[in-house]
């Protein structure tokens, strides 16, 4: 059975939902599902902007067969070729074996590489800045490498408005039916998800983003719908999402406020970052969230940091090195390359405090544009009453910096 729904008067999302899929890439968990989402034009000539997971071909062939109504498909349209969106191209050349295919050079070189047999068929290769005609619409194709993979591209449609963005703008959570994002409360409900999407799949190429970014402020006043490969379509206030992108690729934190990350072997370091949360609200900081670095899936925490502009790291000593799920945290922090955060440290060890020095050395040494607070809480098994002006002293500093007082 078919389940379309109209974007314009001649465009169709012809995509599908996914709940079976527990991580995507197989590594993040998507317990909200994702989209796949295609683009069905029905001009003078048909034209598909790219396809679907394998595992969602079947719904893909349903919708277009639907829609198409007996006419052949004259065009694909790949603006990326990762597999959750290029795996059903080859089902799509047997199905259509008159289809042209249009891309970027480096898009085929994938095509071959991933076996797709695109050679019994015209390609079409296409570079920054040329342009297409299907009938009455107008297509301009802009690049947007490693945006997230090098072969990207995105279609601007200068007939209807209508940006085919790729990856860039995208979310997880499956649609469910609300195809367009001012169907849902998507600050509430998706903003979340959408910047775990951003910050985890496409983070670390920040200065990519910014350069699509400034190329399509040259034709913002132009851009009606943006249409991604995940999430919604946007119509309705573009500038809300477009600012978010703006400052998670720039790495502005979003808010002002405090992350809490620990590691914790006993409970002795969880209850240290507990009660600094508790002095932080009670100054008046409340902007407060914290979170166990061994039960909360990575992707999430770099959401978080993301999102907050102070991070404090509270960390047990482990064979004189710092607890390995809080290492692999900073180094998915580096490797994403998260920048201009304050950060502040918790320590803990036994017999042999080593934890703190090793993560300033690690954030001063492996990471950009960071600020560690001297001060610092330093426990010897757990937090006791005469550490009680060290915490103060803690969640003073904190509480300062946030208001600018370093």
């Amino acid at each position: 059975m078919h389940c379309v729904r109209k974007v314009t008067d001649d465009l169709y999302w012809v995509g599908a939902n996914d709940h079976r899929l527990a991580l995507f890439e197989n590594i993040h968990p998507i317990p909200k599902g994702v989209s796949y989402n295609a683009y069905l034009l029905l001009d003078e000539s048909t034209v598909l902007f790219d396809t679907v997971d394998w595992s969602a071909c079947r719904q893909l062939l349903e919708n277009m067969e639907h829609l198409l109504e007996g006419r052949g498909l004259d065009y694909l349209v790949i603006n990326h070729m990762e597999p959750d969106h290029g795996a059903s191209i080859e089902e799509i050349l047997i199905r259509y074996p008159q289809v042209k295919v249009i891309s970027t050079e480096k898009a085929f070189m994938l095509m071959h590489q991933f076996g797709f047999h695109v050679d019994g068929h015209e390609c079409i290769q296409v570079k920054e800045g040329d342009g297409f005609s299907f009938g009455t619409h107008e297509v301009v194709f802009v690049g947007a490498p490693m945006v997230h993979w090098p072969e990207a591209m995105v279609t601007f449609d200068t007939t209807s408005g209508v940006l085919f963005s790729a990856d860039a703008f995208g979310s997880f959570i499956a649609l469910d039916g609300k195809l367009f994002a001012d169907e849902v409360d998507f600050d509430r409900d998706w903003i979340d998800e959408a910047r775990r999407y951003l910050t985890n799949i496409v983070g670390k190429y920040g200065p990519h983003i910014q350069l699509l970014l400034k190329k399509a402020g040259g034709i913002l006043d132009q851009i009606k719908f943006i249409c991604p490969l995940h999430g919604p379509v946007w119509r309705k206030d573009l500038g809300y999402f477009i600012d978010k992108y703006d400052k998670w690729s720039r790495y502005e934190p979003e808010v002002k406020g405090v992350m809490i990350a620990y590691a914790s072997m006993y409970g002795n370091t969880e209850a240290a970052a507990q009660a600094l949360a508790a002095r932080l609200c009670e100054k008046g900081v409340t902007n407060v969230a914290v979170y166990d670095v061994s039960n909360t899936h990575v992707s999430y925490l770099i959401a978080e940091a993301w999102k907050y502009s102070h991070i404090v790291l509270a960390s047990v000593t482990y064979n004189l090195g710092i607890y390995p799920v809080m290492k692999s945290f900073l180094e998915d922090m580096k490797a994403l390359n998260l920048q201009n955060r304050t950060f502040a440290l918790i320590e803990n060890g036994s017999w042999a405090c080593k934890s703190g020095d090793l993560m300033e050395k690690f954030i001063a040494e492996e990471m950009k544009d960071m600020t560690v607070l001297n001060e610092r809480l330093s426990l010897a098994s757990a937090l006791h009453a005469d550490k009680a002006a060290e915490l103060d002293a803690l969640a003073d500093a904190i509480a300062a910096s946030l208001e600018g007082k370093e």
